[in-house]
């Protein structure tokens, strides 16, 4: 072969070597930009669910080492309850439980991952759902805090008896060796620094028929309960969080939040008897209500909760970073993050993540869009870290 034809053959060789490349490398998925950022801006970037049963234990575990952790999240809060394999009080095991050995499993996925595992047990309230006593309850029904209340056998919500969901009564002189064994056991299985109290939407608490309760301020009942659990982890050195709903005033002439997502039953003034370094879980799900900063200005640190409304959600983070920027570096710190929940269980959040539905009232879309939310954030504030558009410096850090 001739020189002049070998040269222009190299030469067509070259070019679409470099046409290739170029192809190639635009082909490729955009890097993921360092999400470390976000923690300037969104210290805990939370995922409340349901620990699924046992026999979906791998599949969990497998969603959180390669979806929760890749989108941006750096804790993971898990409803435990009663499905536990307890070897203190194996009368109150529940059904699905994981075995030790599977639980720490996840532990060890969250460790790698740097994601903060925090378990829960539903405490005082939620001890029955509709017509059926939950485990607790079941196995001690003199924990009862209105026992004359029967569950129905067909349930029917409002009824006559204004019964929601039972609680336990928190002045039975028998229950907390009982509870605080199953706290610590579970505490031990996950390794846990934090562990997560529910407490939310009490309704059945300081009844007027109740013996030990009777006359007793809701308030200081409620108060009591949320310090008593907090010294005994305290003294392990484990963080308590709470959902924050019985200590904001729903009445008409204050939030006006209503009884859902805040008290009507004069539990709220026990915001000014717990300890401040219990975590306050400010759950709002259908407007982006600004309580967050009620609970920092009275000093507690505070996580802002979402669930199915991405409108919603993009409000919330807004908020978060604005309270950031515009507190005083000692309520602006105070302001830890967002929270996604999930209230349906992990076998239909997984399904329907999976499936890629835009249903509009469920948790798989709005976590898929927080997920996009978290990376668009990450790509704003890059060599950004503590500063803010007009170069005021981002409080608490």
């Amino acid at each position: 072969m001739k020189l002049p034809v070998i040269i222009s053959l190299l030469s067509v060789v070259a070019v679409l070597s470099v046409k290739g490349a170029g192809k190639n490398k635009s082909a490729e998925p955009a890097a993921k930009p360092d999400m470390s950022v976000l923690d300037n801006y969104f210290p805990v970037r939370s995922f409340y669910i349901s620990l699924p049963a046992a026999d979906m234990a791998d599949e969990f575990i497998e969603f959180v080492r390669g979806d929760l952790i890749p989108g941006g999240f750096n804790n993971l809060t898990v409803r435990v309850n009663w499905s536990f394999p307890f070897l203190k009080h194996p009368e109150l095991v529940d059904t699905g439980a994981w075995s030790v050995e599977k639980i720490g499993e996840l532990v060890k996925v969250c460790r790698e991952g740097g994601v903060t595992l925090v378990p829960m047990i539903n405490l005082l309230g939620h001890q029955s759902w509709e017509g059926r006593a939950l485990k607790l309850l079941q196995v001690y029904p003199q924990f009862d805090e209105r026992p004359s209340v029967k569950l129905p056998s067909e349930y029917k919500y409002p009824n006559a008896d204004r019964l929601y969901c039972k609680s336990y009564c928190p002045n039975h002189p028998d229950l907390h060796p009982i509870l605080f064994a199953c706290i610590d056991e579970i505490v031990d299985a996950f390794e846990a620094d934090n562990f997560h109290a529910g407490m939310d939407e009490v309704f059945d608490i300081a009844d007027p028929y109740c013996p030990r309760c009777q006359g007793m301020d809701p308030a200081a009942v409620f108060a009591a309960e949320v310090n008593r659990i907090n010294a005994h982890l305290k003294a392990r050195s484990v963080r308590l969080w709470i959902w924050a709903d019985r200590l904001i005033d729903g009445g008409n002439s204050a939030s006006g939040y209503g009884e859902w997502s805040a008290s009507l039953n004069n539990t709220h003034r026990a915001i000014e008897m717990i300890d401040r370094d219990v975590m306050m879980c400010d759950w709002h799900y259908r407007i982006a209500e600004q309580s967050a900063v009620l609970f920092a200005l009275k000093g507690y640190d505070v996580i802002t909760c979402g669930w199915i409304h991405p409108s919603i959600t993009e409000r919330q983070l807004e908020d978060l970073i604005r309270f950031r920027r515009h507190s005083s570096k000692y309520t602006g710190q105070r302001y830890r993050g967002f929270m996604q929940t999930v209230w349906s269980g992990f076998p239909n959040f997984i399904k329907e993540l999976r499936n890629g539905s835009d249903q509009v009232d469920y948790a798989a879309r709005n976590y898929t869009i927080l997920k996009e939310a978290f990376i668009r954030y990450a790509k704003e504030f890059a060599g950004k870290p503590l500063e803010e558009k007009d170069g005021r410096r981002l409080t608490g850090q």
